[in-house]
């Protein structure tokens, strides 16, 4: 069985449809046996389509449910909040393929150096071409959800604030 693992850049993609492309072939890899991995760069630029207002409201109330010792924990940074809408595609806490599924999953702020330019051996790059669109009228970038949710924004501008 050659493992592969498929690197995909959110740059200008859209989270639900990113999310599900990566869902679908995290479970079918999982269910199959195989162990193919997916890597996702530069998470704070996925965009969510819609109004800003009502974006920032809808993750506002998901980040008001938040108990600081019970629960349930929504995340602020965009690479966890792009891990859990991909979470929620997944079987998780019903089927074993599911966590296997999610374990195979690494979501990274940025781009890191080894996968930028030319892919090392066993990296190939995901087929966006089904889910890459125009932009949509009304987007907000990941990062300015994480931003207004209070996350800090220097881990991904740089040092800017």
């Amino acid at each position: 069985m050659a493992e592969t693992t498929f690197v995909y850049d959110a740059d200008g993609l859209i989270l639900g449809r990113l999310a599900s492309t990566v869902a679908d072939i995290l479970i079918k890899s999982s269910k199959s046996g195989e162990n193919n991995q997916v890597v996702i760069v530069n998470a704070e630029k996925a965009i969510v389509s819609g109004k800003s207002s009502a974006v920032f409201a809808n993750y506002h109330e998901k980040y008001a449910l938040n108990h600081a010792r019970k629960g349930p924990y929504f995340p602020r940074m965009p690479d966890m909040i792009l891990k859990r809408t991909v979470r929620g595609m997944l079987p998780y806490q019903a089927k074993s393929s599911g966590r296997r599924a999610l374990r195979n999953l690494r979501v990274e702020i940025g781009c890191p150096s080894h996968l930028s330019g030319d892919l090392p051996e066993g990296h190939e790059t995901g087929d966006d071409s089904k889910i890459r669109r125009g932009l949509p009228v009304r987007f907000v970038s990941l990062g300015e959800i994480s931003a207004n949710l209070g996350a800090p924004i220097h881990r991904w501008n740089g040092g800017d604030q």
